[in-house]
């Protein structure tokens, strides 16, 4: 680079600069999606869980679970040279649920992680963004030892509308988060298209 310029004269490439939200329930992986996609070291804000939370954080299916989410997880991946996206995980404890609001603003679309173990954890997030029409797709998390069942089985158990996708993932494996990833800015750019096409009568 010479004086902001690429040695082939040509101006750097300004990113454009997306927003992601990861939610769902508590214990399903959000932390280690982030982590998993991440090109910068994750800022995690992780708390030990403790005793006097037992009572309001249930964590029948993920015993081996000792810390949590209290903020947001923030991640950075480079798609392309042109596209950037930034990843905010939510927390999933219903005492956090009123940082949603400014997390999501801005936020081109979310991934909704669910584990079939327990379906109705991600219940609210489902909700959450079909009532503030945010385009979103569903991940499934597929976890060792769980029940694996066809993305259209999902879709019913979760009632979900026709158009938003579901689909299997390892939040442990980078490729398998980056297909996720990429089917949110998919379904979020054919989201908007479809509205243009509504306005436009």
């Amino acid at each position: 680079m010479i004086f902001g310029r690429s040695e082939r004269g040509k101006p750097p490439v300004e990113p454009v600069t997306l927003k992601i939200l990861v939610a769902g329930g508590f214990g399903v992986g959000k932390t280690t999606l982030v982590a998993a996609v991440s090109e910068i070291r994750p800022l995690r804000t992780e708390e030990l869980l403790t005793e006097a939370g037992r009572p309001v954080d249930d964590t029948s299916g993920v015993e081996g679970k000792h810390t949590t989410t209290v903020a947001m997880d923030f991640g950075r991946i480079t798609l392309r040279e042109d596209l950037v996206l930034y990843l905010f995980g939510t927390p999933g404890q219903e005492r956090f649920w009123f940082m949603w609001d400014e997390l999501s603003e801005g936020a081109l679309g979310a991934v909704v992680l669910a584990d079939t173990r327990r379906l109705e954890d991600c219940f609210a997030a489902v909700d959450y963004f079909e009532r503030r029409s945010i385009p979103f797709v569903v991940g499934v998390n597929c976890f060792e030892g769980a029940s694996r069942y066809p993305a259209g089985v999902v879709r019913q158990a979760l009632d979900l509308d026709e158009g938003v996708p579901v689909l299997l993932c390892d939040a442990r494996d980078r490729e398998s988060v980056k297909d996720v990833l990429i089917g949110v800015v998919q379904h979020a750019m054919d989201h908007a298209a479809d509205r243009r096409q509504a306005a436009l009568g």
